[in-house]
């Protein structure tokens, strides 16, 4: 048999194919996953050429390559000596060269041994003990912003409630402060720079975006925008050695290994990741059940069980959307050849739907086993708070499978607009049928 040539080397912006579809233009997104186009680069082009170019103000940038199938998604994630986390970040974007030293210290942006390192320092403070302690407080917690946005709906006489803003940004928010040790009075800082950092392209969420000498917008994870924040991660640091607490960052203050520069870098990195992927898969999961009446009656019946649903929602709703990869030498990828230097991005929402892996995946399945999605990643950089997201997302289901009859959609959701991650500015439900003061 004669060996399938190699596709040719990206031929750059001016020579895109054009049957390859854009998945890069975040406002794409405001739609939801672009399942067509995956589907087209899975069955046709599973590592394609992407190009750059400038959108909503942010500069244009080189390229990328987009993996489209879950096996070779996998591949990428797991092999970290030929796809570097290091050598240009995990964001599409690059970063300014002056930054990129700044944001190397990210356990996020660093590859073996390195990045064990600083994992394995920060495993000492997420142990599922130590989170597991949280689930009572979560669960009053979710049940008394359901209960309070039932009542408020009730009260207004329209019987729509917002989940977004009056339960599950608040949920999210509240649970993250309590495992950081963030003092009540300062929590809403948690939100705010979780907003500034991910929602810079949607200009709902963005504001008034700061921008350099040359006009161009700056960079929502530039050493300069984030001065704040590493101002107030060193005071609390300093708090946490004199009152310490049962709380993560008692922990990574009083561990001698970390300096200054990876203790801020951590706090940033717990403060927009902890607080954005529920954030982001709590109102995906309810939409999805939503639409899915039969299969949400299944889950209030307790016919299908809860932790299985939470998989399935999340591989339907895949909280980010992609990470970026830097190939450290030139390698070959499902046939195509990939340059020393290029970038290659992982797509969690066309792997989570590949035909090859999954039965029927645009099928909601709360019962899907096996459940191999890639919404918390995979290899060496899966989400190390992964187990906390889920216990947050099961009590939420769980509370919500009491308190509410029906989830009936109110009006159409407002979806964030961004390529990195899929977010919820508003999803307003129906509750006029759930009780006012459940038992």
């Amino acid at each position: 048999m004669t060996a399938r040539p190699l596709e040719p080397a990206h031929p750059g912006a001016s020579g895109r194919d054009a049957d390859v579809p854009d998945i890069f233009d975040p406002r794409l997104y405001a739609e939801g996953l672009p399942h067509a186009a995956y589907r087209r680069l899975r069955d046709h082009r599973p590592v394609a050429w992407q190009d750059e170019p400038e959108v909503l103000g942010w500069p244009a940038g080189p390229g990328f390559w987009a993996v489209a199938r879950h096996a070779d998604v996998v591949r990428v994630l797991k092999d970290t000596r030929t796809f570097s986390s290091c050598l240009g970040a995990t964001q599409i974007r690059d970063p300014d060269p002056d930054d990129l030293p700044f944001i190397r210290r990210m356990m996020l942006n660093q590859d073996p041994p390195a990045h064990g390192r600083l994992r394995r320092l920060i495993s000492r403070a997420f142990t599922p003990g130590r989170v597991g302690r949280f689930e009572a407080a979560a669960r009053e917690r979710a049940r008394a912003l359901l209960t309070a946005a039932v009542a408020r709906a009730h009260a207004r006489g329209d019987g729509v409630c917002d989940v977004v803003t009056e339960v599950t940004d608040e949920y999210a928010l509240l649970n993250l402060a309590d495992l950081l040790g963030v003092p009540p009075a300062d929590r809403g800082l948690l939100l705010g720079w979780t907003r500034r950092v991910i929602g810079y392209q949607d200009p709902d969420e963005a504001g008034d975006v700061a921008r350099g000498p040359d006009g161009r917008p700056v960079d929502p994870r530039s050493p300069a925008a984030l001065r704040d924040m590493f101002a107030y991660a060193g005071e609390l640091a300093a708090h946490k050695r004199r009152h310490p607490g049962d709380d993560v960052m008692t922990v990574l203050a009083a561990d001698g290994e970390l300096t200054t520069a990876e203790l801020d870098m951590m706090f940033f990195l717990l403060t927009v990741a902890g607080n954005d992927t529920v954030r982001g898969a709590a109102p995906g999961g309810l939409l999805e059940l939503a639409c899915h009446p039969a299969a949400y009656r299944a889950l209030r019946e307790g016919r299908v069980g809860v932790p299985s649903a939470v998989e399935e929602l999340l591989r339907r709703h895949p909280p980010v959307l992609h990470f970026r990869r830097t190939a450290a030498y030139a390698t070959e990828l499902a046939g195509q050849r990939i340059g020393a230097g290029d970038k290659v991005v992982v797509l969690h929402g066309a792997a989570n739907h590949d035909e090859r892996v999954f039965a029927d995946p645009h099928r909601l399945d709360l019962a899907r086993t096996p459940n191999p999605h890639v919404s918390f990643g995979d290899g060496p950089h899966v989400c190390l708070g992964a187990h906390f997201a889920r216990l947050q997302l099961r009590v939420l289901h769980e509370e919500v499978r009491r308190l509410l009859p029906e989830l009936i959609l109110a009006g159409p959701p407002r979806r964030l607009v961004s390529n990195f991650v899929n977010g919820f500015k508003s999803l307003p439900l129906d509750v006029t049928h759930a009780p006012s003061a459940p038992s």
